[in-house]
């Protein structure tokens, strides 16, 4: 089985793990710079379930969200690193603004989210409706406090000016 499976491939995947009684979980995100910070969610979300599946936002909606200088690794670069990853089960690219249609065809027992996301003053969840249209739940996992790509981007910059 390849971790970066296609799309029917991905869905053949999820039909064996619902035979098998496995429960399956996604979450997703740019996973830009990769860094401790994901690595750490990746790992809370696998523990979850039994397999993880990675939604990367393709080069497109990162630019959409995160400006015109993101992202730094492009889509393929991003999922080969995030597969590379033993707690990581398969990643697939979409290409959509949110996860909502990729939420529709997969139907994960469980979509993970960013604390930032939990109610009651979390950020919007817009697919919150297609989870639990299908009997989903969605868990909130907690950030790692001052690690992110943004952060890590500003320290490159100050370093910039000194010798590394």
């Amino acid at each position: 089985m390849t971790k970066l499976p296609n799309w029917p491939e991905l869905l053949a995947m999820r039909e064996s793990a619902r035979a098998a009684g496995f429960t399956v979980v996604w979450t997703n995100g740019a996973f830009d710079l990769l860094h401790p910070g994901h690595l750490a969610s990746l790992r809370q979300a696998r523990a979850l379930g039994d397999r993880l599946i990675v939604g990367v936002n393709s080069d497109r909606s990162v630019k959409a969200y995160k400006g015109s200088n993101r992202p730094i690794l492009n889509q393929d670069e991003r999922a080969l690193m995030l597969a590379a990853l033993e707690c990581v089960t398969a990643v697939i690219i979409f290409d959509e603004d949110t996860p909502v249609e990729s939420l529709m065809k997969l139907k994960p027992d469980i979509h993970c989210k960013g604390a930032e996301y939990a109610p009651p003053h979390g950020r919007p969840v817009p697919e919150r409706a297609v989870v639990e249209g299908y009997g989903g739940r969605i868990e909130y996992l907690p950030l790692v406090p001052g690690v992110s790509t943004t952060d890590i981007l500003r320290r490159i910059r100050l370093a910039e000016g000194t010798a590394l």
